[in-house]
């Protein structure tokens, strides 16, 4: 069974599955709700609640699971599921890497948060950054796995830089492990930072702790032309002075 959930802010869409799905049940609630957004160009938020009695589709509602979700990834803005379900919770948390949008997985009891965060969209950056104008460097903090916005962030604050200079003298980035991305959707935009900024980096700090980091140096010469070097988390002053050069003067 599928059902439409009113009990949700305004621009969040909210749908509720228990029991056993029909194909019949997508072809009257799910695609016209798809169909419609198609049509106004809208972009959803999806909060999607899977109850304790859900068993599970049939096979005609699995196929067109399939079709549906091959054919309209790009309409959805994020997705907060809503469930104690132990398999769904899981199942989610693996799949969400693949997603083109931001997944959540929230507890029953955290339905509204789960809706206050949909409201919420768009999200603001979870990195921050800072330029140094005196010596051109960028240093990143790092505190959760990096989204497309957070590059879209980083490349407001060096684009307009490298708008009036040759190059940034170093980037650093700080972060107490390897955050990785949240979804394929920032790891995409994160290989399209590297690939249209590399070439006009000095230097690049990984201030990370972990083993991980501290391989990539020998791997980065062979594929970007920044020099990269590894510190500890620790060592963020070591990190920036290196990346400013150590005492050169950077500015152009």
């Amino acid at each position: 069974m599928i059902e439409i959930l009113t009990d949700v802010p305004p621009g969040v869409v909210g749908v509720r599955a228990g029991g056993i799905l029909t194909r019949d049940e997508y072809d009257s609630v799910v695609v016209p709700m798809l169909d419609e957004a198609q049509r106004s160009g809208r972009r959803l938020r999806i909060l999607c609640e899977v109850g304790a009695d859900y068993r599970g589709l049939t096979p005609g509602a699995l196929w067109e699971d399939l079709q549906l979700g091959t054919r309209s990834l790009h309409l959805f803005d994020a997705c907060a599921v809503v469930s104690d379900v132990t398999w769904i919770r899981e199942v989610t948390r693996l799949a969400r890497f693949l997603m083109p949008c931001p997944v959540r997985v929230f507890a029953e009891q955290d339905r509204a948060e789960a809706a206050a965060w949909l409201a919420a969209l768009p999200e603001t950056p979870s990195i921050s950054v800072r330029l140094d104008e005196q010596t051109g460097t960028v240093v990143v903090e790092v505190a959760a796995p990096l989204r497309g916005v957070d590059f879209d962030a980083l490349a407001a604050t060096v684009d307009p830089w490298l708008s009036t200079h040759e190059t940034v003298a170093g980037v650093v980035f700080h972060a107490r492990t390897v955050p990785g991305w949240e979804n394929v959707t920032g790891l995409r935009r994160h290989l399209q930072f590297v690939r249209e900024h590399h070439r006009r980096v000095r230097r690049v700090a990984l201030a990370v702790d972990g083993v991980l980091p501290s391989l990539v140096p020998a791997v980065a010469g062979r594929l970007v032309a920044p020099e990269v070097r590894h510190f500890a988390y620790d060592a963020l002053d070591d990190a920036v002075a290196w990346a400013a050069g150590a005492g050169e003067d950077n500015r152009e």
